[in-house]
């Protein structure tokens, strides 16, 4: 099918890579002309401004994913309205917070379009391994983009359609406040391994057996075990750990309706310490598990 995709950071231009390299029709947009450049070398349409994606679509409705960061998304989708023919669709596939999803999607319905909130997981691995994809709004338009969520989705990802808008933005946003804990928890276990009682144990050869069948066994160990391989003492990291507002969201939320999340509220603050200061070996592994998953910097920027 024919989309196209504007905002090309680290899961934007890999979207387009997988859906050029398994003939999709990519038009690829950025602020930045060098990241369309290298979308181009993957087989990519080039469109280096908004009415350049327009005028790909020769005055059809455009499907247009964009992928970029959620403070300035609703400036986004105002713009592109202005030039956006009726009957576009248009894909929110950032981490926004879906309490404004309703605003926006009644805003591009104004306008005469669609719009789909997808919630987009997998990180820098979703090209080889596939995205996992939440998707929220237009059913209709849903169903028009399945064929570029079935190629994104391999081999081993998937895409599940959970109803009105924001509800794929609220299930991708629970899913990072998971996230948070269950990095949080194998940081301290690791910690503890290095700072309890015996000093010489390995750690990375703990994480090994660990992935071999054991309860703890995931994707998120894999990771953090491979972490240790290349830099077993973590030398180089600062242990500040950037919180980008899922896990504030969902503890806003939470609270809203009365249901307490202590471990997401501990992994959280844990955060909020680092990026005052308050560091260890534990910090420095979840700086080290998000640049492995994500590529996020190992500084505590995002």
């Amino acid at each position: 099918m024919k989309i196209a995709i504007s905002g090309l950071g680290r899961m934007g231009s890999q979207i387009t890579q997988k859906l050029v390299e398994n003939g999709h029709d990519v038009v690829a947009h950025n602020r930045s002309a060098p990241a369309v450049d290298t979308a181009v070398s993957f087989g990519a349409t080039p469109a280096y401004d908004k009415p350049a994606v327009v005028a790909a679509f020769n005055g059809e409705p455009v499907v247009l994913w964009v992928m970029i960061p959620a403070d300035v998304i609703e400036a986004e989708i105002k713009d592109w309205l202005t030039i956006l023919p009726a009957g576009s669709t248009v894909i929110d596939g950032g981490n926004s917070d879906y309490r404004g999803d309703q605003a926006r999607a009644a805003l591009v319905e104004a306008a005469g379009s669609h719009i789909l909130d997808i919630g987009t997981s997998g990180g820098v691995w979703g090209i080889k391994n596939g995205f996992s994809m939440m998707v929220g709004g237009n059913k209709a338009s849903y169903q028009l983009v399945t064929p570029a969520l079935d190629t994104l989705a391999l081999p081993r990802g998937g895409h599940e359609y959970f109803g009105a808008h924001g509800s794929g933005h609220y299930v991708k946003m629970v899913h990072n406040a998971i996230e948070y804990g269950m990095m949080e928890s194998l940081a301290e276990g690791y910690r503890m391994l290095k700072e309890g009682p015996y000093t010489d144990l390995d750690l990375a050869k703990a994480g090994d057996i660990w992935q071999q069948s054991s309860v703890v066994t995931s994707w998120l160990n894999d990771l953090t075990r491979e972490a240790l391989h290349e830099n077993p003492t973590l030398d180089g990291i600062s242990g500040v750990v950037a919180e980008s507002g899922e896990a504030r969201w969902t503890l806003e939320t939470a609270q809203q309706f009365g249901i307490p999340l202590p471990a997401i509220q501990t992994s959280f603050d844990v955060r909020l310490a680092s990026q005052n200061g308050e560091v260890n070996f534990a910090t420095k592994l979840l700086a080290a598990m998000r640049n492995k998953f994500g590529g996020h910097n190992i500084d505590g920027q995002q």
